[in-house]
């Protein structure tokens, strides 16, 4: 049986990825260095802040200086919230995808963005109260590819008081991404996945359970009998 559903956040609630591709770019022309658009979506999109600068200086075969990835980190942060201070539109049918999910399932969000940016977010599309668990990059020491989001949003809702007598499964969650990384963390967590092709095209996302263009082709009703 489905019983929850775990969303990634850039790229599956709202249009957040070519703002991230943009100061990615803006950070690396910083260090001297470019990143292409391909090179963005194909080996960044997965990544938390932090992931991005140590993927940028591994890239371009540097040693990882901590203080200057913080300072870029930092600086990436105060842009972003500069970027999304009147917040951000929503990808189509994301709302209404969330409205009407929101009805049968419990939710959460597992996201390599700040909880404060995810929150402010949810609250201009008032969304923010039908998330009953947030894990972001304030929870985790490692980025996607690398299942520990997923685990921790699992975790977390497991706690909640729906599930204490009845303990949720991994087996009875449904994560949405829309980069192979992220595919591959759920996958890596135990759950099962849908990919929305709003960031990379359907052929890139096949190693999910099930591929959809975005929202408003989701049957939800179909993927939930798979459960079953």
């Amino acid at each position: 049986m489905l019983r929850a559903l775990i969303l990634d956040f850039d790229g599956i609630i709202v249009d957040s990825e070519p703002i991230i591709l943009r100061l990615t770019q803006e950070m690396a022309a910083r260090e001297g260095w470019e990143v292409s658009d391909e090179e963005y979506y194909r080996d960044y999109l997965a990544l938390d802040d932090r992931g991005i600068v140590e993927r940028l200086y591994a890239s371009h075969g540097q040693p990882i200086d901590p203080r200057r990835c913080q300072e870029l980190v930092e600086e990436k942060g105060r842009r972003y919230a500069q970027i999304i201070k009147d917040g951000l539109p929503a990808l189509p049918g994301a709302v209404e995808f969330v409205l009407r999910a929101a009805q049968n399932y419990s939710l959460a969000i597992a996201s390599g963005s700040l909880r404060q940016e995810i929150e402010y977010l949810l609250e201009k599309l008032e969304l923010r109260s039908h998330f009953q668990v947030l894990a972001t990059a304030d929870d985790c020491a490692r980025s996607k590819p690398d299942p520990e989001i997923y685990l921790k949003a699992f975790t977390r809702l497991g706690q909640l008081p729906a599930f204490q007598t009845d303990p949720l499964q991994a087996a009875e969650c449904l994560a949405i991404e829309d980069a192979p990384g992220g595919v591959e963390a759920a996958h890596a967590a135990g759950l099962k996945c849908l990919a929305l092709a709003h960031s990379r095209p359907p052929d890139e996302l096949r190693q999910a359970d099930w591929v959809s263009k975005g929202f408003n082709e989701i049957d939800l009703e179909a993927i939930a009998r798979a459960f079953d």
